[in-house]
């Protein structure tokens, strides 16, 4: 058995510590991704142009310290250009596979409601197989293998919406907001991030990113918290405010986000907290509101309203 709480783990609050330095967001949004990272899951974020989402992006894979190659979601993208495809070999006279951008450990999906449906497909695949099909021959991805994408608003010229069965591909969503004042100050005063991350050195290392994920498979969860969380994807399948409630995947997708979270406490158990913690992130970009309204207040009344019984 794989213990969470070995020198494995002890780089886990340095990797938030540098994230943190160079990108101005809070735990809230750090703890989501590692959580996702460590639980083998993928990661969309959210936010207005210029608040950090690529720098934050970056920043992940540089401590994870593991390979990394970002595409740039346009309309005119090509499935070819996300997954690669055959290249003519004349010295061999035959076509020969290319590996696209999306054989890499880390792969930052920037923009990716900017391009077409079809491009989009081939992304969502790999998400959930870990493979892709090119030509009728599968091609498998990487270990690790994980996607953070990134999305403007829809209101913004020249995105489109992404489909609830897309958003579902995603392990947790995060929001990158505007940063308080004196964060905000502290950046216009002192080194640039860009500056900080080029001499940010990696944390863990390929070899311990995969190890983590492993250990993330031996962090218990228990009868009673496995029933709080179906008392409360339960509850929001019964909510009069929704068209569409939390289903068993998205049910086991936030345990595993909150084994994710348990491993970065330190912990061999998932404790209601780390539920409470996951539940916006995982939750609220699975459920349909009937005015099409942000569904994070109805999760907060959700975790308010269900009583945690161990």
């Amino acid at each position: 058995m794989h213990s969470p709480v070995d020198t494995t783990t002890s780089g886990l609050g340095d990797l938030k510590a540098a994230i943190a330095e160079i990108v101005a967001v809070e735990d809230a949004v750090i703890e989501p991704i590692l959580a996702a990272a460590l639980a083998g899951g993928h990661v969309l974020i959210d936010g207005v142009p210029g608040v950090g989402k690529t720098l934050l992006a970056r920043t992940v894979a540089r401590c994870l310290g593991v390979g990394f190659r970002r595409i740039q979601f346009t309309n005119d993208l090509m499935p070819t250009d996300v997954v690669g495809g055959p290249v003519w070999k004349a010295h061999e006279e035959s076509f020969a596979f290319v590996p696209g951008p999306l054989f890499s450990d880390v792969v930052l999906a920037d923009e990716i409601n900017r391009t077409s449906p079809r491009t989009l497909s081939c992304l969502l695949e790999a998400m959930e197989l870990g493979r892709v099909t090119v030509d009728g021959v599968e091609h498998a991805l990487g270990d690790p293998f994980l996607v953070l994408a990134t999305r403007n608003p829809e209101e913004f010229h020249g995105t489109y919406p992404i489909p609830e069965a897309a958003l579902d591909r995603f392990l947790v969503r995060v929001e990158v907001g505007y940063p308080e004042p004196s964060q905000e100050l502290a950046l216009y005063r002192g080194t640039r991030p860009e500056e900080r991350l080029a001499q940010q050195r990696p944390i863990l290392g390929r070899e311990g990113l995969k190890s983590l994920r492993l250990a993330v498979a031996d962090v218990a969860v228990s009868e009673p918290v496995a029933r709080y969380a179906l008392a409360c994807v339960a509850a929001t399948r019964s909510d009069p405010d929704l068209t569409l409630g939390a289903s068993p995947r998205a049910a086991l997708a936030w345990l595993d986000a909150g084994r994710g979270r348990a491993l970065l406490h330190g912990r061999d158990a998932v404790l209601p907290d780390d539920l409470k913690a996951m539940a916006v992130p995982v939750l609220a970009h699975r459920l349909v509101r009937r005015d099409g309204g942000s569904t994070q207040p109805i999760v907060e009344a959700m975790l308010r309203r269900v009583p945690v019984e161990l």
